[in-house]
Protein backbone atom coordinates (compact mmCIF):
# COMPACT_ATOMS: atom_id res chain seq x y z
CA UNK A 1 0.00 0.00 0.00
CA UNK A 2 1.56 3.40 -1.10
CA UNK A 3 1.30 6.51 1.27
CA UNK A 4 -1.65 7.96 -0.92
CA UNK A 5 -3.18 4.55 -0.08
CA UNK A 6 -2.68 4.69 3.38
CA UNK A 7 -3.68 7.98 3.79
CA UNK A 8 -6.72 7.17 2.57
CA UNK A 9 -7.06 4.50 4.46
CA UNK A 10 -6.42 6.38 7.79
CA UNK A 11 -9.14 9.22 6.95
CA UNK A 12 -11.85 6.64 6.01
CA UNK A 13 -11.17 4.53 9.44
CA UNK A 14 -11.02 8.23 11.58
CA UNK A 15 -14.66 9.02 9.87
CA UNK A 16 -16.63 6.24 9.58
CA UNK A 17 -20.58 6.27 10.27
CA UNK A 18 -22.16 7.20 13.33
CA UNK A 19 -24.66 5.81 15.45
CA UNK A 20 -26.78 3.36 14.49
CA UNK A 21 -24.77 3.71 10.68
CA UNK A 22 -22.25 2.26 11.97
CA UNK A 23 -23.93 -0.72 12.84
CA UNK A 24 -25.60 -0.82 9.11
CA UNK A 25 -21.79 -0.69 8.09
CA UNK A 26 -20.09 -2.88 9.78
CA UNK A 27 -23.63 -5.55 9.40
CA UNK A 28 -22.81 -5.13 5.74
CA UNK A 29 -19.20 -6.02 5.81
CA UNK A 30 -20.03 -8.77 7.90
CA UNK A 31 -22.80 -9.88 4.97
CA UNK A 32 -20.54 -9.36 2.46
CA UNK A 33 -18.34 -12.01 3.89
CA UNK A 34 -20.64 -14.25 4.46
CA UNK A 35 -22.07 -14.13 1.02
CA UNK A 36 -18.67 -14.55 -0.19
CA UNK A 37 -17.76 -17.40 1.70
CA UNK A 38 -21.01 -19.36 1.00
CA UNK A 39 -20.11 -18.73 -3.21
CA UNK A 40 -23.48 -16.44 -3.43
CA UNK A 41 -24.48 -14.77 -6.50
CA UNK A 42 -26.11 -12.17 -4.41
CA UNK A 43 -24.00 -9.14 -3.06
CA UNK A 44 -23.97 -6.60 -0.20
CA UNK A 45 -24.41 -3.06 -0.38
CA UNK A 46 -21.80 -1.85 -2.20
CA UNK A 47 -18.66 -0.34 -0.62
CA UNK A 48 -17.73 1.53 -4.22
CA UNK A 49 -18.94 2.75 -7.12
CA UNK A 50 -18.44 4.51 -10.03
CA UNK A 51 -20.98 7.01 -11.03
CA UNK A 52 -21.17 8.36 -14.68
CA UNK A 53 -22.97 11.65 -14.31
CA UNK A 54 -22.67 12.85 -17.62
CA UNK A 55 -21.28 11.65 -21.01
CA UNK A 56 -20.43 14.33 -23.26
CA UNK A 57 -16.50 15.00 -24.00
CA UNK A 58 -15.03 18.21 -25.53
CA UNK A 59 -11.88 15.75 -27.01
CA UNK A 60 -11.80 12.76 -29.21
CA UNK A 61 -9.26 10.34 -28.02
CA UNK A 62 -8.04 7.32 -29.81
CA UNK A 63 -7.92 5.26 -27.28
CA UNK A 64 -11.67 5.65 -25.59
CA UNK A 65 -14.37 3.57 -26.63
CA UNK A 66 -17.09 6.54 -27.28
CA UNK A 67 -15.09 7.12 -30.97
CA UNK A 68 -16.08 3.91 -32.08
CA UNK A 69 -19.21 2.17 -33.12
CA UNK A 70 -20.58 0.96 -29.90
CA UNK A 71 -19.54 4.66 -28.23
CA UNK A 72 -21.30 6.50 -31.47
CA UNK A 73 -24.53 4.26 -30.81
CA UNK A 74 -24.76 5.51 -27.22
CA UNK A 75 -27.50 7.84 -25.95
CA UNK A 76 -25.99 11.28 -24.65
CA UNK A 77 -27.23 13.40 -21.55
CA UNK A 78 -26.79 14.19 -17.93
CA UNK A 79 -27.96 12.52 -14.98
CA UNK A 80 -29.68 15.27 -12.96
CA UNK A 81 -28.66 16.21 -9.48
CA UNK A 82 -31.75 15.30 -7.36
CA UNK A 83 -30.70 11.31 -9.28
CA UNK A 84 -27.62 11.64 -8.43
CA UNK A 85 -28.49 12.72 -4.74
CA UNK A 86 -30.54 9.62 -5.02
CA UNK A 87 -28.25 7.42 -5.46
CA UNK A 88 -26.12 8.34 -2.35
CA UNK A 89 -28.76 8.15 -0.44
CA UNK A 90 -29.40 4.80 -0.84
CA UNK A 91 -25.85 3.38 -0.28
CA UNK A 92 -23.96 6.32 2.13
CA UNK A 93 -23.89 4.26 5.27
CA UNK A 94 -21.98 1.41 3.74
CA UNK A 95 -20.00 3.74 0.76
CA UNK A 96 -16.06 3.51 1.43
CA UNK A 97 -15.22 5.31 -1.98
CA UNK A 98 -17.14 6.87 -4.80
CA UNK A 99 -15.68 7.68 -8.00
CA UNK A 100 -17.82 10.61 -9.83
CA UNK A 101 -16.42 9.46 -13.46
CA UNK A 102 -17.78 7.88 -16.57
CA UNK A 103 -17.62 7.66 -20.87
CA UNK A 104 -17.36 11.84 -20.40
CA UNK A 105 -15.30 14.91 -18.99
CA UNK A 106 -16.45 14.98 -15.50
CA UNK A 107 -16.25 18.53 -15.41
CA UNK A 108 -19.31 19.28 -18.24
CA UNK A 109 -21.65 18.41 -15.15
CA UNK A 110 -23.16 21.47 -13.89
CA UNK A 111 -23.74 20.78 -10.58
CA UNK A 112 -19.79 18.94 -9.51
CA UNK A 113 -19.54 21.37 -6.38
CA UNK A 114 -23.34 20.23 -5.62
CA UNK A 115 -23.11 16.61 -5.82
CA UNK A 116 -19.31 16.45 -4.06
CA UNK A 117 -21.02 18.60 -1.03
CA UNK A 118 -24.00 16.36 -0.59
CA UNK A 119 -21.83 13.20 -0.42
CA UNK A 120 -19.19 14.78 1.94
CA UNK A 121 -22.67 16.10 4.42
CA UNK A 122 -23.56 12.43 4.35
CA UNK A 123 -20.04 11.26 5.19
CA UNK A 124 -16.78 13.52 4.91
CA UNK A 125 -14.89 10.19 5.68
CA UNK A 126 -16.12 8.63 1.90
CA UNK A 127 -13.18 8.88 -0.60
CA UNK A 128 -13.93 10.54 -3.83
CA UNK A 129 -12.18 10.59 -7.34
CA UNK A 130 -13.03 12.20 -10.40
CA UNK A 131 -11.61 11.76 -13.69
CA UNK A 132 -10.86 14.62 -15.97
CA UNK A 133 -8.67 15.37 -19.44
CA UNK A 134 -7.98 19.13 -17.65
CA UNK A 135 -8.51 20.78 -21.01
CA UNK A 136 -12.13 22.92 -20.46
CA UNK A 137 -11.72 26.70 -21.28
CA UNK A 138 -12.09 27.22 -17.42
CA UNK A 139 -10.86 24.22 -16.28
CA UNK A 140 -8.60 25.75 -12.66
CA UNK A 141 -11.87 27.84 -12.29
CA UNK A 142 -13.98 24.56 -11.94
CA UNK A 143 -11.57 22.49 -10.25
CA UNK A 144 -11.20 25.32 -7.44
CA UNK A 145 -14.56 24.38 -6.50
CA UNK A 146 -13.48 21.42 -5.26
CA UNK A 147 -10.11 21.69 -4.52
CA UNK A 148 -10.13 20.24 -0.82
CA UNK A 149 -13.26 18.66 -1.35
CA UNK A 150 -12.41 15.16 -3.25
CA UNK A 151 -9.65 13.14 -2.24
CA UNK A 152 -7.90 12.52 -6.05
CA UNK A 153 -7.59 14.12 -9.54
CA UNK A 154 -7.11 11.47 -11.72
CA UNK A 155 -5.67 13.15 -15.15
CA UNK A 156 -5.93 11.68 -18.42
CA UNK A 157 -2.13 11.93 -19.95
CA UNK A 158 -1.43 9.24 -22.48
CA UNK A 159 1.76 11.24 -24.06
CA UNK A 160 3.91 14.49 -23.75
CA UNK A 161 4.02 16.69 -26.56
CA UNK A 162 2.78 15.83 -30.12
CA UNK A 163 2.50 12.12 -28.92
CA UNK A 164 -0.39 13.62 -26.28
CA UNK A 165 -1.98 15.70 -29.02
CA UNK A 166 -2.34 12.62 -31.59
CA UNK A 167 -3.48 10.24 -28.74
CA UNK A 168 -6.04 12.83 -27.19
CA UNK A 169 -7.85 15.16 -30.39
CA UNK A 170 -8.51 18.38 -29.53
CA UNK A 171 -6.30 18.91 -26.90
CA UNK A 172 -3.40 21.19 -26.74
CA UNK A 173 -0.46 19.81 -24.35
CA UNK A 174 0.63 23.37 -23.68
CA UNK A 175 -2.82 24.34 -21.99
CA UNK A 176 -2.66 20.52 -20.62
CA UNK A 177 0.86 20.83 -18.99
CA UNK A 178 -0.17 24.95 -17.32
CA UNK A 179 -3.36 23.45 -16.11
CA UNK A 180 -1.68 20.44 -14.14
CA UNK A 181 0.83 22.79 -13.01
CA UNK A 182 -1.24 25.49 -11.48
CA UNK A 183 -3.85 22.11 -10.25
CA UNK A 184 -0.77 21.00 -8.53
CA UNK A 185 -0.36 24.39 -6.65
CA UNK A 186 -3.47 24.65 -5.74
CA UNK A 187 -3.61 21.29 -3.84
CA UNK A 188 -0.20 21.66 -2.29
CA UNK A 189 -1.17 21.55 1.51
CA UNK A 190 -4.45 20.29 1.02
CA UNK A 191 -6.35 16.87 1.24
CA UNK A 192 -6.82 16.51 -2.64
CA UNK A 193 -4.15 14.37 -4.42
CA UNK A 194 -3.35 14.15 -8.48
CA UNK A 195 -2.90 11.16 -10.47
CA UNK A 196 -1.70 11.23 -14.24
CA UNK A 197 -3.02 8.46 -15.99
CA UNK A 198 -1.83 6.42 -19.24
CA UNK A 199 -3.13 3.98 -21.33
CA UNK A 200 0.07 2.59 -23.17
CA UNK A 201 -0.63 1.91 -26.60
CA UNK A 202 1.93 1.53 -29.64
CA UNK A 203 1.53 5.49 -30.60
CA UNK A 204 3.29 6.21 -27.07
CA UNK A 205 5.05 3.57 -25.00
CA UNK A 206 8.22 5.19 -26.02
CA UNK A 207 7.35 7.78 -23.28
CA UNK A 208 6.80 5.64 -20.72
CA UNK A 209 10.65 6.45 -18.93
CA UNK A 210 9.58 9.75 -19.56
CA UNK A 211 6.36 9.63 -17.38
CA UNK A 212 7.88 9.61 -14.25
CA UNK A 213 10.33 12.78 -14.25
CA UNK A 214 7.52 14.72 -15.82
CA UNK A 215 5.14 14.01 -12.69
CA UNK A 216 8.57 15.07 -10.33
CA UNK A 217 9.03 17.85 -11.94
CA UNK A 218 5.18 19.53 -12.11
CA UNK A 219 5.10 18.40 -8.28
CA UNK A 220 2.27 15.10 -9.05
CA UNK A 221 2.67 12.48 -6.31
CA UNK A 222 1.19 9.32 -8.29
CA UNK A 223 1.13 7.58 -12.01
CA UNK A 224 -0.80 5.14 -13.42
CA UNK A 225 -0.25 3.57 -16.38
CA UNK A 226 -2.32 0.48 -18.09
CA UNK A 227 -2.79 -1.40 -21.05
CA UNK A 228 -5.22 -0.41 -24.17
CA UNK A 229 -8.51 -2.15 -23.35
CA UNK A 230 -9.92 -3.11 -26.93
CA UNK A 231 -13.28 -4.38 -25.75
CA UNK A 232 -15.04 -1.30 -26.94
CA UNK A 233 -12.42 -0.79 -29.91
CA UNK A 234 -14.36 -2.07 -32.71
CA UNK A 235 -11.99 -1.87 -35.50
CA UNK A 236 -9.29 -3.87 -33.85
CA UNK A 237 -8.56 -7.41 -33.10
CA UNK A 238 -6.88 -9.42 -30.59
CA UNK A 239 -4.05 -9.88 -31.86
CA UNK A 240 -2.64 -5.97 -31.28
CA UNK A 241 -1.72 -7.32 -27.30
CA UNK A 242 0.78 -9.10 -28.71
CA UNK A 243 2.34 -6.10 -28.52
CA UNK A 244 3.12 -5.66 -25.45
CA UNK A 245 5.19 -8.89 -25.48
CA UNK A 246 7.52 -7.95 -28.36
CA UNK A 247 11.10 -7.29 -27.69
CA UNK A 248 10.77 -3.22 -28.20
CA UNK A 249 7.86 -2.71 -25.37
CA UNK A 250 10.22 -4.72 -22.99
CA UNK A 251 13.01 -3.38 -23.66
CA UNK A 252 11.42 0.54 -23.10
CA UNK A 253 9.47 -1.35 -19.87
CA UNK A 254 12.83 -2.51 -18.50
CA UNK A 255 14.12 1.54 -18.96
CA UNK A 256 10.57 2.53 -17.45
CA UNK A 257 11.08 0.37 -14.32
CA UNK A 258 14.64 1.87 -13.88
CA UNK A 259 13.42 5.30 -14.04
CA UNK A 260 10.54 4.43 -11.12
CA UNK A 261 13.67 3.13 -9.25
CA UNK A 262 15.37 6.58 -9.22
CA UNK A 263 11.91 9.01 -8.06
CA UNK A 264 10.56 7.57 -5.08
CA UNK A 265 8.48 10.74 -4.37
CA UNK A 266 6.19 9.56 -7.08
CA UNK A 267 4.04 6.74 -6.63
CA UNK A 268 3.69 4.35 -9.94
CA UNK A 269 0.97 2.16 -10.07
CA UNK A 270 -0.23 -0.51 -12.98
CA UNK A 271 -2.82 -2.52 -13.90
CA UNK A 272 -1.53 -6.03 -13.14
CA UNK A 273 0.55 -7.19 -16.42
CA UNK A 274 1.38 -10.72 -14.75
CA UNK A 275 -1.98 -11.84 -13.42
CA UNK A 276 -3.25 -15.61 -15.53
CA UNK A 277 -6.03 -13.64 -17.83
CA UNK A 278 -10.04 -15.18 -17.71
CA UNK A 279 -12.97 -13.59 -16.32
CA UNK A 280 -12.18 -14.56 -13.22
CA UNK A 281 -9.69 -11.89 -13.25
CA UNK A 282 -12.41 -9.22 -13.50
CA UNK A 283 -13.76 -7.80 -10.18
CA UNK A 284 -16.44 -6.01 -11.66
CA UNK A 285 -19.06 -8.71 -11.30
CA UNK A 286 -18.87 -8.34 -7.25
CA UNK A 287 -17.58 -4.80 -7.17
CA UNK A 288 -17.07 -1.49 -8.40
CA UNK A 289 -20.74 -1.10 -9.89
CA UNK A 290 -20.80 0.99 -12.85
CA UNK A 291 -24.15 3.32 -12.74
CA UNK A 292 -24.71 5.41 -16.65
CA UNK A 293 -25.93 8.73 -16.45
CA UNK A 294 -29.41 7.52 -17.74
CA UNK A 295 -29.44 4.94 -14.52
CA UNK A 296 -28.68 1.99 -16.42
CA UNK A 297 -25.85 -0.71 -14.80
CA UNK A 298 -23.42 -2.18 -17.15
CA UNK A 299 -21.21 -4.55 -16.60
CA UNK A 300 -17.63 -2.64 -16.59
CA UNK A 301 -16.18 0.85 -17.17
CA UNK A 302 -14.48 -0.61 -20.37
CA UNK A 303 -17.72 -1.08 -22.12
CA UNK A 304 -20.73 0.77 -20.46
CA UNK A 305 -22.90 0.95 -23.40
CA UNK A 306 -26.89 0.12 -22.09
CA UNK A 307 -27.90 -0.87 -25.37
CA UNK A 308 -25.02 -3.50 -25.46
CA UNK A 309 -26.19 -5.05 -22.19
CA UNK A 310 -27.44 -3.33 -18.80
CA UNK A 311 -28.52 -5.26 -15.60
CA UNK A 312 -31.65 -2.76 -15.11
CA UNK A 313 -32.20 0.45 -14.01
CA UNK A 314 -31.47 2.07 -10.86
CA UNK A 315 -34.13 4.94 -10.89
CA UNK A 316 -36.95 2.36 -11.67
CA UNK A 317 -36.63 0.18 -8.37
CA UNK A 318 -33.23 1.69 -6.78
CA UNK A 319 -29.41 0.18 -7.15
CA UNK A 320 -30.10 -2.95 -4.87
CA UNK A 321 -32.95 -4.07 -6.82
CA UNK A 322 -30.66 -4.10 -10.12
CA UNK A 323 -27.22 -5.07 -8.59
CA UNK A 324 -29.13 -8.63 -7.21
CA UNK A 325 -31.28 -8.88 -10.09
CA UNK A 326 -31.71 -11.73 -12.24
CA UNK A 327 -29.57 -10.42 -15.01
CA UNK A 328 -26.40 -9.73 -12.95
CA UNK A 329 -26.97 -12.53 -10.58
CA UNK A 330 -26.51 -15.13 -13.91
CA UNK A 331 -23.97 -12.65 -15.37
CA UNK A 332 -22.19 -13.51 -12.23
CA UNK A 333 -22.29 -17.30 -12.43
CA UNK A 334 -20.81 -17.41 -15.63
CA UNK A 335 -18.00 -15.68 -13.80
CA UNK A 336 -18.24 -18.25 -11.03
CA UNK A 337 -17.41 -21.03 -13.74
CA UNK A 338 -14.68 -18.95 -15.74
CA UNK A 339 -16.89 -18.51 -18.60
CA UNK A 340 -16.47 -15.81 -20.67
CA UNK A 341 -19.38 -13.79 -21.62
CA UNK A 342 -19.48 -12.55 -25.56
CA UNK A 343 -19.67 -8.85 -24.23
CA UNK A 344 -16.17 -9.16 -22.54
CA UNK A 345 -14.54 -10.36 -25.53
CA UNK A 346 -11.38 -8.46 -26.46
CA UNK A 347 -11.21 -7.14 -22.93
CA UNK A 348 -7.61 -7.16 -21.28
CA UNK A 349 -8.68 -9.02 -18.73
CA UNK A 350 -9.42 -11.53 -20.71
CA UNK A 351 -7.01 -11.78 -23.96
CA UNK A 352 -3.67 -10.35 -22.71
CA UNK A 353 -1.62 -13.16 -21.96
CA UNK A 354 0.11 -12.70 -18.89
CA UNK A 355 3.03 -10.01 -19.79
CA UNK A 356 6.84 -9.58 -17.89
Amino acid sequence: MNKTKLKKAVKRLKNLPRGKHLFLYFFNKLRHFVLKLAGSTRVAYPSTIMLELNNHCNLHCTTCPREYAYGKQMDKGYMTLDQAKKVVDELWPYLDSIGLTGMGETFLFPEMEQIVDHIKARNKGIIITLSTNAMLPDFIGLAKKVVGKIDIFHISIDGLGETYEKIRRGADFRVFDRNVTELAGLCRGTETALSLDMVVTKENYRQLPEMVPYCRDKGVRGFYHTTYNLSSVTDTDAGYYQFYHSPEFMEVYRKFKETVGRYPEVEVTSWDYKGQNGFQKCFFPFGYFYICWNGFVTPCCAKPFPKELNFGNVFDGGVMAVLNGKKFRDFRVLWKKNITPDFCRKCHFIDVEPIL
